[in-house]
């Protein structure tokens, strides 16, 4: 592959091979890693119980709700309380797994109190962050909480309250959310006054733990093991789905989610003799791995948006636009500038060429890489390299 041009015309450099050690919390541990729950989660867990007691005017001492994928949990709730008649409160205590999480312990809680018009209102209480800069999915001056939390929370009270008759506001709040909120990046990415209420499976799993990164080792070597030549790594379960879409005829053993061990996927292919690598994933996953980034633990790793500030260089001459770029909150946010200035497809396919040069490079290349951008929900591809036939 040829080096794609820099901003002024002239080849860029090839980006060092970084593949940053994990930071010491995530060493491995000498047993199996247990998976734990989302805040979103927990904050569906509590929202029902909540609705639940205000509705009958009983708390409520264990409530089942419902993840993404329709598997139902069951959840103790650590104190439930009938307020009043139109309000009630809910608290669910965070247990994360072995997963390294600084809200592993929260009090995740639901307050409901009755409205006078009817639907379903959530939003952020004590310790839920308020969103001040674009580029992470959720409406500036709102709260921290994702789509598939207030999709969870939703269906969660819904089925203890007709939200179609009765109005109801759910508060979510967590007590010393904004402490904890310090221990991780919200602040710079605009997350101010608390933690984000996350989660898009509704289950933690432990994709930054040196363990996991055995267990992707073992997922390549499995499917080597099975005569399979491609390996397709994705970022997570989104883009599995992505990725599986796109390549539809590759049986399931060929799809591994690689979490942030890119690298010693790779090695493992190596060492397998495989010779064909397909990598399916967001923006921010793929900014970092253009830089050069293997091991992409957000500890240990940051998404450069002057990468991507000289790439839309490369594909406008819209300087105004390139320096927003620069600037950009987030790779989500830079993304946007692109969709925003109908410039996704061209300037996604440069970062999945420097993405798929990064690949071939750290395999000496001994294997083909094609890379694929995703949207974010993880279903649609909108940009690769190279350019799909047809």
């Amino acid at each position: 592959m040829s080096e794609p041009p820099g901003p002024g015309g002239d080849p860029d450099p090839a980006p060092e091979l970084r593949e940053p050690d994990l930071p010491r919390t995530a060493k491995v541990r000498q047993k199996a890693l247990r998976t734990g729950w989302t805040t979103g989660t927990c904050a569906s867990a509590a929202a029902k119980a909540a609705a639940q007691a205000m509705a009958t005017g009983s708390p409520v001492e264990t409530v089942e709700v419902a993840l993404p994928t329709g598997r139902r949990i069951t959840f103790a709730t650590e104190r439930c309380e009938v307020l009043s008649a139109d309000r009630a409160e809910a608290v669910v205590v965070k247990d994360g797994g072995d997963d390294p999480d600084v809200t592993h312990g929260a009090h995740i809680t639901a307050t409901v109190t009755r409205a006078p018009e009817p639907g379903l209102e959530i939003d952020g209480g004590v310790g839920v962050g308020v969103v001040t800069k674009p580029g992470l999915g959720l409406d500036v001056g709102g709260p921290a909480i994702n789509d598939v939390p207030r999709q969870m929370i939703t269906q969660a009270v819904r089925e203890m309250i007709n939200v179609a008759r009765d109005g109801v506001q759910v508060v979510i709040s967590v007590p010393d959310g904004e402490r904890m909120a310090r221990k991780t990046t919200n602040a710079k990415l605009g997350i101010l006054g608390g933690i984000s209420i996350l989660g898009t499976t509704g289950i933690v799993r432990p994709f930054s733990t040196a363990s996991w990164r055995a267990s992707v080792e073992q997922a390549v070597s499995v499917m080597a093991a099975q005569g399979e030549r491609t390996l397709v790594l994705c970022t997570g379960g989104r883009t599995e789905k992505g990725a599986m879409r796109l390549h539809p005829a590759l049986p399931d053993t060929c799809f591994v989610e690689v979490g942030d061990f890119t690298g010693a996927a790779l090695r493992r292919a190596m060492d397998n003799g495989l010779n064909r690598v397909v990598f399916v994933g967001m923006a921010g996953k793929l900014t970092k791995l253009a830089a050069g980034v293997l091991m992409t633990h957000y500890t240990r790793s940051k998404v450069s948006t002057s990468l991507l500030g000289g790439i839309t260089r490369e594909v406008s001459d819209d300087d105004g636009l390139a320096r927003q770029v620069d600037a950009a909150n987030t790779g989500r946010h830079a993304y946007e500038l692109w969709d925003a200035a109908g410039l996704l497809e061209p300037a996604g396919e440069v970062l999945c060429q420097r993405v798929a040069e990064v690949l071939e490079r750290f395999t000496e290349d001994t294997m083909r890489a094609e890379v694929a951008m995703v949207d974010f929900t993880g279903n649609t591809v909108v940009a690769a390299y190279p350019r799909p036939h047809g």
